[in-house]
Protein backbone atom coordinates (compact mmCIF):
# COMPACT_ATOMS: atom_id res chain seq x y z
CA UNK A 1 0.00 0.00 0.00
CA UNK A 2 1.38 3.38 -0.64
CA UNK A 3 1.70 6.23 1.44
CA UNK A 4 -1.14 8.06 -1.07
CA UNK A 5 -3.77 5.31 -0.79
CA UNK A 6 -2.51 5.32 3.10
CA UNK A 7 -3.60 8.74 3.16
CA UNK A 8 -6.82 8.69 1.22
CA UNK A 9 -8.38 5.28 3.37
CA UNK A 10 -7.53 7.97 6.12
CA UNK A 11 -9.19 10.79 4.88
CA UNK A 12 -12.37 8.68 4.46
CA UNK A 13 -15.39 11.88 4.01
CA UNK A 14 -12.43 14.46 3.20
CA UNK A 15 -13.32 16.20 7.11
CA UNK A 16 -10.71 16.88 9.52
CA UNK A 17 -11.30 14.58 12.69
CA UNK A 18 -11.99 17.90 14.69
CA UNK A 19 -14.33 19.29 12.39
CA UNK A 20 -16.43 15.68 12.46
CA UNK A 21 -16.41 15.79 16.19
CA UNK A 22 -17.16 19.68 15.75
CA UNK A 23 -20.38 18.39 13.58
CA UNK A 24 -21.49 15.40 16.30
CA UNK A 25 -21.02 18.26 18.94
CA UNK A 26 -23.58 20.34 17.26
CA UNK A 27 -25.85 17.22 16.30
CA UNK A 28 -25.99 16.50 20.07
CA UNK A 29 -26.64 20.56 21.05
CA UNK A 30 -29.39 20.49 18.55
CA UNK A 31 -31.22 17.06 20.02
CA UNK A 32 -31.10 18.82 23.41
CA UNK A 33 -32.70 21.61 22.47
CA UNK A 34 -35.43 20.08 20.49
CA UNK A 35 -36.08 18.04 23.67
CA UNK A 36 -36.18 21.45 25.76
CA UNK A 37 -38.19 22.90 23.06
CA UNK A 38 -40.82 19.74 22.90
CA UNK A 39 -40.95 19.63 26.64
CA UNK A 40 -42.12 23.33 26.35
CA UNK A 41 -44.75 22.43 23.95
CA UNK A 42 -46.48 19.61 25.71
CA UNK A 43 -46.11 21.52 28.95
CA UNK A 44 -47.70 24.32 27.42
CA UNK A 45 -50.55 22.02 26.29
CA UNK A 46 -51.07 20.62 30.01
CA UNK A 47 -52.25 23.49 31.74
CA UNK A 48 -51.91 25.94 34.47
CA UNK A 49 -49.70 28.24 31.72
CA UNK A 50 -48.61 31.57 32.36
CA UNK A 51 -48.35 33.39 29.67
CA UNK A 52 -45.52 36.18 29.37
CA UNK A 53 -44.51 39.16 27.11
CA UNK A 54 -40.97 38.79 25.57
CA UNK A 55 -38.80 41.87 26.52
CA UNK A 56 -37.98 44.08 23.36
CA UNK A 57 -34.18 43.27 25.01
CA UNK A 58 -34.28 39.81 23.29
CA UNK A 59 -35.02 41.47 19.89
CA UNK A 60 -31.76 43.77 20.31
CA UNK A 61 -29.63 41.08 21.15
CA UNK A 62 -30.78 38.64 18.42
CA UNK A 63 -29.61 41.83 16.60
CA UNK A 64 -26.69 41.42 18.39
CA UNK A 65 -25.42 38.35 17.87
CA UNK A 66 -26.09 38.69 13.88
CA UNK A 67 -23.35 41.54 13.90
CA UNK A 68 -20.72 38.87 15.80
CA UNK A 69 -21.71 36.30 13.36
CA UNK A 70 -21.24 38.72 10.95
CA UNK A 71 -18.12 39.63 12.40
CA UNK A 72 -16.68 36.33 12.39
CA UNK A 73 -17.40 35.84 8.64
CA UNK A 74 -15.78 39.04 8.34
CA UNK A 75 -12.90 37.45 9.89
CA UNK A 76 -13.09 34.15 8.35
CA UNK A 77 -12.49 35.62 4.95
CA UNK A 78 -9.59 37.60 6.26
CA UNK A 79 -7.93 34.49 6.88
CA UNK A 80 -8.76 32.92 3.65
CA UNK A 81 -6.73 36.33 1.91
CA UNK A 82 -3.92 36.40 4.77
CA UNK A 83 -4.83 39.66 6.24
CA UNK A 84 -4.04 38.97 9.29
CA UNK A 85 -4.91 42.23 10.99
CA UNK A 86 -8.19 42.32 10.12
CA UNK A 87 -8.62 38.60 11.17
CA UNK A 88 -7.81 40.11 14.79
CA UNK A 89 -10.49 43.06 14.18
CA UNK A 90 -12.81 40.42 13.40
CA UNK A 91 -12.16 37.88 16.27
CA UNK A 92 -11.77 40.87 18.54
CA UNK A 93 -15.62 42.28 17.46
CA UNK A 94 -17.00 38.62 17.37
CA UNK A 95 -15.75 38.53 21.35
CA UNK A 96 -16.68 42.03 22.01
CA UNK A 97 -20.20 41.58 20.73
CA UNK A 98 -20.70 37.76 21.92
CA UNK A 99 -19.98 39.67 25.57
CA UNK A 100 -22.48 42.29 24.98
CA UNK A 101 -25.23 39.33 24.00
CA UNK A 102 -24.64 37.89 27.35
CA UNK A 103 -24.57 40.90 29.13
CA UNK A 104 -28.01 41.87 27.18
CA UNK A 105 -29.45 38.15 28.23
CA UNK A 106 -28.71 39.44 31.96
CA UNK A 107 -30.56 42.62 31.70
CA UNK A 108 -33.58 40.41 29.54
CA UNK A 109 -33.58 38.34 32.81
CA UNK A 110 -33.79 41.34 34.65
CA UNK A 111 -37.12 42.37 32.44
CA UNK A 112 -38.58 39.20 32.88
CA UNK A 113 -38.52 39.63 36.63
CA UNK A 114 -40.00 42.77 36.63
CA UNK A 115 -42.36 41.53 34.06
CA UNK A 116 -43.45 38.88 37.22
CA UNK A 117 -41.96 36.36 35.04
CA UNK A 118 -39.81 33.75 37.64
CA UNK A 119 -37.39 30.52 37.54
CA UNK A 120 -38.38 29.55 40.62
CA UNK A 121 -39.91 30.39 44.14
CA UNK A 122 -43.81 30.50 45.31
CA UNK A 123 -44.19 32.79 42.09
CA UNK A 124 -42.40 30.71 39.38
CA UNK A 125 -44.84 28.80 36.70
CA UNK A 126 -43.34 26.43 34.65
CA UNK A 127 -43.53 28.74 31.44
CA UNK A 128 -40.70 31.13 33.15
CA UNK A 129 -39.02 28.27 34.17
CA UNK A 130 -38.75 26.72 30.42
CA UNK A 131 -37.88 30.17 29.46
CA UNK A 132 -34.92 30.46 31.68
CA UNK A 133 -33.57 27.32 31.32
CA UNK A 134 -33.63 27.74 27.23
CA UNK A 135 -31.64 31.05 27.39
CA UNK A 136 -29.13 29.77 29.87
CA UNK A 137 -28.19 26.69 28.15
CA UNK A 138 -27.84 28.78 24.91
CA UNK A 139 -26.09 31.32 27.10
CA UNK A 140 -23.77 28.48 28.82
CA UNK A 141 -22.99 27.19 24.50
CA UNK A 142 -22.22 30.88 24.12
CA UNK A 143 -19.76 30.98 26.77
CA UNK A 144 -17.79 28.10 25.12
CA UNK A 145 -18.07 29.14 21.76
CA UNK A 146 -16.25 32.71 22.74
CA UNK A 147 -13.86 30.71 24.71
CA UNK A 148 -13.08 29.13 21.32
CA UNK A 149 -12.90 32.14 19.62
CA UNK A 150 -10.37 33.64 22.32
CA UNK A 151 -7.66 30.82 21.36
CA UNK A 152 -8.27 31.12 17.96
CA UNK A 153 -7.48 34.81 18.07
CA UNK A 154 -4.73 34.13 20.72
CA UNK A 155 -3.26 31.79 18.09
CA UNK A 156 -3.63 34.75 15.12
CA UNK A 157 -1.32 37.03 17.06
CA UNK A 158 1.03 33.63 17.01
CA UNK A 159 0.19 34.25 13.21
CA UNK A 160 -1.02 30.33 13.51
CA UNK A 161 -4.12 31.38 11.73
CA UNK A 162 -3.69 32.13 7.62
CA UNK A 163 -4.60 30.83 4.26
CA UNK A 164 -2.93 27.75 4.67
CA UNK A 165 -4.29 26.60 8.33
CA UNK A 166 -7.63 27.66 8.26
CA UNK A 167 -9.35 24.37 9.98
CA UNK A 168 -9.47 26.22 13.61
CA UNK A 169 -10.77 29.51 12.45
CA UNK A 170 -13.42 27.14 10.08
CA UNK A 171 -14.38 25.34 12.87
CA UNK A 172 -15.14 28.32 15.26
CA UNK A 173 -16.86 30.02 12.16
CA UNK A 174 -19.48 27.19 11.94
CA UNK A 175 -19.98 27.17 15.84
CA UNK A 176 -19.95 30.69 15.93
CA UNK A 177 -22.89 30.32 12.91
CA UNK A 178 -24.84 27.59 15.00
CA UNK A 179 -24.98 29.67 18.08
CA UNK A 180 -26.40 32.39 15.89
CA UNK A 181 -28.68 30.20 14.15
CA UNK A 182 -29.70 28.36 17.49
CA UNK A 183 -30.52 31.44 19.32
CA UNK A 184 -32.45 32.81 16.03
CA UNK A 185 -34.58 29.60 16.33
CA UNK A 186 -35.20 29.98 20.10
CA UNK A 187 -36.05 33.62 19.61
CA UNK A 188 -38.73 32.84 16.80
CA UNK A 189 -40.13 29.80 18.77
CA UNK A 190 -40.70 32.03 22.18
CA UNK A 191 -42.09 34.55 20.26
CA UNK A 192 -44.52 32.14 18.68
CA UNK A 193 -45.30 30.05 21.72
CA UNK A 194 -45.23 32.79 24.38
Amino acid sequence: MTPETLSEKEIGLGWHPKRVLLILLIFSIVMMFAAFTSGYIVRQDEGNWREFDLPVSLLLNTLVIALSSAAMQWAWYSAKKDEISRVKMGLGLTLALGVAFLFGQVHSWGDLVDGRTYFGGADANPSGSFLYVLMGVHAFHLVTGLVFVAVILSRTFGYQVHSRAMLGIGNATLYWHFLGGLWLYLYLFLLLNH
